[in-house]
């Protein structure tokens, strides 16, 4: 999704560093070499599908890792394998769609009064996480971690929500401490100590103001 910019920004664009701003995962193509903000993206959403095996931190450069990572996810797919991110390699990741959204909502909301639990991941109580965790894992075979903020370094930050985003907030800690999915028409559902599995207004006073971002896998 291509972000607005605007014109005194395009104007300064010159002056930025090395590591672009502005674009979202998929806008740009990454060759090796690179470094550009994308990357880490890249590396985080290769991660997650299995193909990145560095242990150590993501980063902005384009290097021998996320080379040799893209290139066993092309070789898989049947891609020539240059070790360039572009169009059919984000196409193969699920860049632009990897998630049915349909049958995640709808078996997110099967579980809509299930008392809040901590550290709970099952159906007899859940954490905001473990809910999270348990919903992808059993609806779309999609195996996350445990915790709301190792969840909020995977996948494509986007900025316009579509349903089954995932949205953060940072509520009793600083970061990421309670995530969601968005529903779509502006609702999210989450496991709350309040009221457990439930679904409320993204624009409720609570959550609106512990906003801090979405990321779509």
């Amino acid at each position: 999704m291509k972000k607005w910019i605007a014109s005194a920004a395009l104007a300064s664009m010159a002056l930025l560093s090395p590591v672009q701003a502005f674009a979202e995962l998929g806008d740009t193509t990454l060759r090796p070499g690179m470094t550009h903000s994308d990357v880490k993206s890249l590396q985080s959403t290769l991660k997650q599908k299995g193909y990145f095996s560095y242990a150590g931190s993501f980063t902005t450069y384009y290097g021998s890792y996320t080379t040799d990572a893209v290139k066993k996810l092309q070789r898989e797919k049947g891609i020539y394998a240059d070790g360039i991110a572009g169009t059919r390699t984000f196409n193969a990741l699920g860049i632009y769609g990897s998630i049915n959204e349909t049958s995640l909502i709808s078996y997110a909301k099967q579980f809509t009064g299930v008392p809040y639990l901590w550290g709970g991941t099952s159906p007899s109580g859940f954490d905001c996480s473990g809910y999270i965790y348990y919903v992808f894992k059993n609806s779309q075979s999609i195996t996350l971690p445990r915790t709301a903020s190792q969840m909020y370094t995977l996948g494509t930050k986007v900025s316009s929500l579509a349903p089954g985003d995932l949205v953060f907030f940072s509520t009793y800690a600083p970061g990421a401490s309670h995530v969601g999915i968005y529903i779509g028409g502006g609702n999210f559902i989450s496991a709350t100590s309040s009221k457990g599995v439930s679904i409320v207004p993204m624009s409720n006073t609570y959550w609106s103001a512990r906003y801090i971002g979405a990321k779509r896998l």
